[in-house]
Parts: structure tokens; sequence; C-alpha cells
């Protein structure tokens, strides 16, 4: 049985045709479940993962069953941040170009005069952040008397950033006769609550399994790695990878602005995005990764909201994030439109069980992969190299060059003046100065210890018996692995004598506990 087609969904002709312009053939799951619906004029909340398409799947109903274009706002679209309802707008004007409706997009930041003058001349959809949006109605510049369209768009997030009582304000404004569209990826008590609140009883809760979240065609890997050599991985990942645009998540502000001036130093075409940089200069910033002349960005988790970059080829994890939502909203960033994406993870030994975690919940595997040595360096830039030379060759345009190569071939031989100049443009290709053929990741040992869940055994209780009775500190311990009789704790190779001598045969609860080092057959 084949895909269903946007044909066989009932949009308007001219929205199909900016679709087909699109490119776009089969509607992903969200959207062939909820534009049927939405088309009849019910509320829906749609629960479904970032990077499944939701733009389209409210917008293309919506402009459908618009009315005449008369200057007075018809639809209303809330977005968490600055960065989303630009990216909607943006999108949006794709989606109605044989249509021709008035779209502006409202957010902080940016000058107000500038957004009531265009209110003013007539907007058929407003798409703005709940701040900015409360800001305009209370000041009476935005009049929403005859919106018959309402989006919630990551209601999850904006309730998440705080604004919960903006949006139950601005609901406040709006007519009861409206239809409203809510999509969240999650759903928390607060959205629920708001279904309850403000949208029809006979709403229709289409949700999008989580097996079908958009990891399948990203393949995903970790790299072990220690603190101290993370950057230099890291730029041997680049030299292998050579990524052709790369978005890199750290967890805070100042990880973001150390990433990026240490990538500035090798040469690398970089920026970061974070919260305390300028609107200005966080838009230049997307502006320039979006045309492709900017290769990386390095954002934090909350500013790379709403960023949705066609080609994207790796997300890279510099720093895994806290949950596993956070997870697949990063990596979503890649693999888009039915691409196939690549996803890296950085992990140290105590991060590996937080990756299984995110194995288990999104169904998917993630590889381990070895940090690339010298020779895989070698490897990957030799081909380019000797297509360039090739290219020089038949062009033909070397004559100048040809006393010096005589005189060097005279002198050392043609075979070690070719292997010379190819040495120096490898260099030249490196972006680092590797001193190691390899990186020493820290050796470990995994110990058996004779206590379990059948003696309430935790993890913070195993971390708290070494640390009393050994001085082995939580973040210098690894996996901790907890069966019914026994468990198995990964442990830095130069502490396992310490912890033998010091915590074998001490008491845990009741028992004595045996430590041995593990037999992997156990």
């Amino acid at each position: 049985m084949g895909k269903i087609k946007f044909e066989e969904l009932g949009l308007k002709e001219s929205i199909l045709r900016s679709i087909q312009d699109l490119n776009f053939e089969h509607p992903s799951d969200i959207q062939e479940k909820s534009i049927p619906v939405s088309l009849q004029g019910k509320d829906i909340i749609g629960q479904a993962q970032t990077g499944t398409g939701k733009t389209l799947a409210f917008g293309a109903p919506i402009l459908s069953n618009m009315g005449p274009k008369g200057g007075a706002v018809q639809t209303l679209i809330l977005a968490p941040t600055r960065e989303l309802a630009i990216q909607v707008s943006e999108e949006l004007a794709k989606l109605c170009t044989y249509e021709k409706y008035k779209i502006l997009a409202i957010y902080g930041g940016q000058s107000f005069d500038r957004q009531l003058s265009a209110l003013k001349r007539g907007v058929d959809i407003v798409v703005g952040t709940p701040g900015r949006i409360l800001d305009h109605i209370n000041r009476r510049t935005l009049k929403l008397q005859n919106v018959k369209f309402l989006v919630l768009d990551e209601a999850d997030e904006m309730l998440n950033m705080g604004f919960i009582e903006d949006i139950e304000s601005i609901l406040s404004n709006l007519s009861e006769e409206r239809q409203t569209l809510l999509f969240s990826a999650t759903m928390p008590r607060q959205i629920k609550n708001l279904a309850k609140n403000y949208m029809k009883k006979d709403l229709e809760h289409i949700a999008i399994a989580k097996k079908t979240m958009t990891v399948s065609k990203i393949h995903q890997s970790y790299f072990l790695v220690n603190p101290s050599n993370k950057f230099d991985s890291l730029c041997r990942i680049l030299d292998v990878d050579n990524p052709t645009s790369a978005i890199m998540f750290c967890k805070t502000k100042k990880g973001v602005d150390e990433v990026v001036d240490a990538l500035h130093g090798k040469g690398y075409s970089v920026e970061g995005m974070h919260g305390d940089m300028k609107q200005s200069q966080r838009m230049n910033t997307l502006a320039k990764f979006k045309n492709g002349s900017l290769h990386f960005l390095v954002a934090t988790d909350v500013a790379a909201r709403g960023i949705d970059v066609e080609n994207v080829t790796h997300v890279i994890n510099y720093d895994l994030p806290q949950d596993i939502e956070s997870y697949v909203h990063r990596i979503g960033r890649t693999g888009r439109a039915n691409r196939e994406g690549i996803a890296y993870n950085f992990a140290t030994r105590k991060e590996v069980s937080f990756i299984r975690q995110i194995e288990n919940h999104t169904k998917g595997k993630i590889v381990k992969k070895e940090i690339p040595t010298l020779a895989d360096i070698f490897s990957a830039k030799s081909g380019s190299l000797l297509e360039n030379i090739a290219n020089v060759l038949q062009e033909d345009a070397y004559a100048t060059f040809m006393p010096m190569a005589k005189e060097l071939i005279t002198e050392y031989g043609a075979e070690d003046v070719a292997a010379s100049l190819l040495k120096l443009m490898f260099d030249k290709e490196l972006n680092c100065n590797y001193t190691e053929e390899t990186q020493e990741v820290e050796d470990t040992t995994r110990l058996f210890l004779s206590v379990g869940k059948l003696d309430r055994a935790r993890a913070k209780d195993i971390i708290e018996f070494l640390d009393n009775t050994a001085g082995v500190k939580g973040k210098e311990i690894g996996r901790i692995d907890i069966l019914d009789k026994f468990s198995f704790v990964d442990v830095p190779a130069n502490l396992v004598d310490t912890i033998l001598s010091n915590s074998k045969g001490k008491m845990f609860g009741k028992r004595k506990v045996n430590i041995e080092i593990s037999n992997k057959r156990r």
C-alpha cells in the first residue's frame, strides 16, 4: 500500500501548488493525520517531535480555510522564541505564494514602531512571541476580534519558559468561536489544563508515537572522551568528516564562547548563539548559517529553538543534554525532509549510561566510534589532495613552476620532492597541530560488588559507600549497573587497589560486601 499524497488531503489548489514547488510529495505522519481534521474546523492537540513538519501541518489547512484578504488579522500564531516566530513566518510565506496573504512576525528586540507601522497597513497573519503580542494587545495596537485561527506552536516550551500567564491573557482577548490548534512534543499537566479551559470539548488529540521520531534517518554515534582532550577530539572528527554544515551543542553560554573561540583560533568558519547575545547578532548569525556562508554554529538548547535549516549534515553534542527530550530536539536539526543526517555525541565513561537510556527511549542504536587517529585523518584528506593535483595537471597551468621543479628533482629526486609537497599540502589542510597518533581515554576497571536490588542498593548508596570507605568521589565513578543480587561499577584503574584495600569486607547496610575485579562472563 503506497503512501498518501498531499493531493488526497483536501487542501486548496493554490496551497497544493506551493507545496509542489517545495518538492514535498508525501505528508509526514502528523501532517497526514491532522490536516483533514483541521480542514473540518475542529480544535486539535497535535503531539509530535520536532522536525516532523508541524508548520505545514497547521499552516496548510489554515491557509486553505482563510477568508479573503481584508487587512484584519485572521490568524494568530504563538511561538516560544524569536527565531521560531521568524522561521514559522518564512515557512508560511512559502506556503501562500499564490495567495499573497500578508504575514508579520512580532517579537521582542525588534522596533515596536516598525511593527506598528506594518499592523496599520493591514496584516492577515501574525506570528509572535507571547510577551510582545501581549504588549501590543495592552497598547491596543493589535486588534484580535476577527481572529478565526489560533496556533500554539511548541506549547510545552512556552510553558517551560514561563509564558502561561501571558498565553491565558492573550486567549481571553480572542473569540470563543475560533479554531485552536495546539502543537507540543510533550503533554504536561498545564497543557491539559489549557485544553480543558480554552479549547472546544470535541477537540481531537493526535499523537504520533515516539517510535516515529525523526531519528530513523539519523546515524547516531558516540565517542568516549576525556574532558581534557575533548576539543582535540572535535578537531579530529571535523578533519575526517569535513561537514559542510554542522550545529554543535554546549550546555552553557560560557561553553559556547569557549568552543567558538577555540575553533576560530584553528581557522574554522564558526559563530555562536546563546541568550546573552544581542538579538541583531543572533539573527545575523542565523542568516549566514542559512545561506551557507557560515559552516558551523555552536549553540545552547534555548538559543537553537526554532532553527530549521535545510542540509545540516551533522549535529554534534559537544556536551550531552540534561534529558532525553532535549536530545531528540537537538538531533532533529539534521535528517530533515527525508534526508539522512549524522549525530555525534561526546561522552565520558560516566555518561555512557545516559547514552543507553537514550537508546532505550528512542528505540535506536547509538554506535560507539573510535576517535580518529592521524592515519584516519591522512586517509580522509589524501583523496581530496590527489584530486586537487589531478585538476592542476589537467588544466596544464603549471609551466611557470617547471624550472623550480626540475631543479628540485635534480637535487633530491622526483619521489622525495612530490612527497614533500604533499606533506606541505596535507599540513595546510589540517586545522589542528596533532601531537599524538591516537588519543588515550582514561583506563577503567569494572568491579563486582556482592550487593544488589534485593539489598535495596541504589546508585547513590554505592557511591556513598565507596566515598565513606575508600574516599572515592562520585565524579570519579563511571557506569553503575545494579542487578538483583550484585552490582557492577566502573572505576578508574588507578583507584582499584584503594577500593579493594579499604572497601572490601566493609558493611553495606547489614551485609559485608565482597568486591572483586569483574569477570566479564559473569
